[in-house]
């Protein structure tokens, strides 16, 4: 597909998601080559901006009545699931993206947005594991209930395509959860510079990045509506507000996340946007602490056994 009909799927999508919506629920906007369903026609020309696609949408459904599609010539069509109207919980109708989704805190976050109603996108760099649990979840709740994406959270060509490929499938999302994370534990004194560049990299320049690119889908959603809020939301961590005895680079990175929340969350609420950190504290049960290979468990035994000259 051509990257301008890309970018237009990514203006148009939106659009229609947000102007369809009611009462904070959001149908499915999804895209299609063609389509047999009954169909709006939508004129929509490469050289308008913004405002005049909403402008143009506006017009288009104005009849009020039900839509079960939209042509667009040039483009294609874009196909209309309307809210479940039996969803319940806090988050109905919401699509809510997730990073780091295939296992640990990101899989049971996702876990219960699913209950709570929302739509979600497992967003990892684990595209088979991701898969796996998306399919548990669509099994249990419904086939527009769950996806898998693959993303890499340091590699911004990975996060605009997993973004493009969410908008083409959902026409657009309303929260995003930047919740992918790696430790490396080890003494300032010993460890190795790639290893520190690696944490960083993805917790804290990784942060950086998501939150570049949801951030174009969920403002231009904002100017369809300006009553429309939206939400990033960084899962830090205990380290992010007191530091972290020989795990310098995981508490760094965590501190210098709560720089970047406070400083998108000024910027971007002119957009509609809440930026907002958690800082939980050990979930021992997940990968970060108990892989046996790369586990902080792993890790800091190791640590202490060199430190005591005991070995492993």
């Amino acid at each position: 597909m051509a990257a301008n009909t890309e970018e237009m799927i990514k203006l148009i999508a939106p659009v229609l998601r947000i102007r369809l919506g009611k009462d904070e629920r959001y149908p499915v906007v999804r895209f299609a080559e063609t389509t047999n369903r009954s169909a709006v026609t939508l004129s929509i020309s490469e050289s308008m901006d913004e405002v005049s696609v909403i402008e143009a949408v506006a017009q288009a459904l104005d009849s009020g009545s039900s839509v079960e599609s939209v042509k667009v010539g040039g483009i294609g069509a874009f196909e209309i699931d309307p809210v479940d109207e039996k969803l319940q919980g806090r988050m109905a109708g919401r699509l809510i993206i997730v990073t780091g989704a295939a296992q640990g805190f990101g899989l049971g976050i996702a876990q219960d947005l699913v209950e709570e109603g929302a739509s979600v996108v497992l967003a990892d760099i684990n595209i088979g594991e991701a898969e796996k649990q998306a399919e548990a979840l669509r099994k249990e709740h419904g086939s527009n209930r769950a996806k898998s994406v693959s993303m890499n959270v340091t590699d911004p060509a990975s996060i605009y395509s997993a973004i493009s490929e969410t908008v083409k499938v959902f026409g657009g999302f309303d929260g995003f959860i930047s919740n992918a994370g790696v430790v490396k534990a080890e003494s300032v004194k010993t460890q190795p510079v790639r290893d520190f560049d690696f944490v960083t990299e993805v917790n804290y320049r990784g942060y950086f990045l998501c939150t570049q690119a949801a951030a174009q889908i969920l403002a231009l959603q904002h100017k369809v509506c300006s009553d429309y809020f939206s939400d990033i939301i960084q899962i830090n961590s205990k380290s992010g507000l007191v530091g972290s005895n020989r795990n310098g680079a995981y508490a760094g990175s965590k501190f210098g996340g709560i720089g970047l929340t406070q400083s998108f969350a000024l910027e971007l609420i002119e957009d509609g946007i809440k930026v907002n950190s958690i800082c939980p504290g050990n979930f021992f049960d997940g990968p970060l602490w108990s892989d046996p290979d790369k586990g902080l468990f792993c890790l800091l035994y190791t640590s202490d056994a060199a430190d005591e000259g005991l070995g492993v």
